[in-house]
């Protein structure tokens, strides 16, 4: 029997990627999105590696209770879930200020709620067998908080404390879990899947000039190829890795050395400096 994955967000970037790179290593894959019609490049993709075969679409919302209990009823008939890599996620920025809690909620229910509904979800199968792995998809911003951000930024922090605690549950059972830290990589979470809390892009917003300062720098960053994280998602199902963290991109490792050694007074001169605000 050939080992079975479980990818959510994988009709593009990282969650696309990881999922051909685990099927071409001979992984079935239950490749998952809420509007399996946008599965197009996925498939095309597969078939021109001829691994189309290896690769199930499913539809799943992971921030819906009715959609992820419609999901588990679906697969409940597999002997086994190896390898879960929980990618589904998008961005909202604003500033505080600004941004609803019907907006910090509806960040939540997909990039930690959604993360904590499948994992429930898979767990039982896992446990069943005494093995297995569970990939969360973090961000940097889950280890310094950018500011315009904060809702992204708290979701993955949650994510953070979640992930360590996840691990040395499971740790015992056999079943290891990985917490991928990517900076900013050419996806679409910083395009069609971010959001900005609307007050924050008006012109009589007292923080629209700041705003703008952000956005324009976030459009100079060089970004990785997402293909990087697939290779990283492929080294841990083949066992290469067991590091709990994995940092990953340019700049990523050095950002987080730098926030444990140098003062916070320091941190935020460098960082208000940079976007030419006091």
């Amino acid at each position: 029997m050939k080992k079975l994955a479980l990818v959510t967000g994988a009709n593009s970037g990282f969650g696309m990627l990881s999922s051909l790179e685990l099927a071409g290593i001979g992984y079935r894959v239950i490749a998952t999105m809420r509007d399996p019609t946008n599965a197009g490049e996925l498939l095309k993709r597969a078939e021109e590696l001829r691994i189309s075969k290896q690769i199930l679409i499913e539809p799943l919302d992971v921030s819906s209770s009715e959609s992820i209990k419609a999901f588990k009823e679906r697969i409940s008939h597999y002997s086994s879930i190896d390898l879960l890599l929980n990618n589904a996620g998008f961005a909202i920025g604003g500033f505080v200020e600004e941004v609803s809690i019907e907006e910090y909620r509806e960040q939540f229910e997909t990039n930690v709620f959604g993360v904590m509904a499948v994992t429930q979800a898979v767990l039982p199968f896992m446990r069943k067998e005494g093995k297995g792995k569970i990939i969360n998809m973090g961000s940097i911003s889950g280890r310094f908080g950018f500011p315009g951000l904060s809702p992204y930024v708290a979701s993955k922090h949650a994510l953070e404390g979640y992930s360590e605690s996840l691990r040395l549950e499971l740790k015992p059972f056999g079943i290891e879990v990985f917490l991928i830290e990517p900076g900013s990589f050419q996806t679409n979470i910083w395009t069609s899947g971010k959001k900005i809390a609307p007050r924050s892009l008006v012109t009589s917003s007292p923080y629209f000039s700041y705003m703008n300062k952000i956005e324009s720098e976030m459009a100079k960053e060089k970004r990785g190829n997402p293909a990087e994280i697939a290779q990283i998602v492929r080294a841990i199902a083949t066992g290469k890795i067991h590091s709990f963290r994995i940092p990953a991109g340019k700049g990523v490792r050095f950002t987080i050395f730098m926030k444990s050694i140098l003062p916070w007074r320091m941190i935020e001169k460098v960082v208000l400096r940079k976007l030419k605000v006091r």
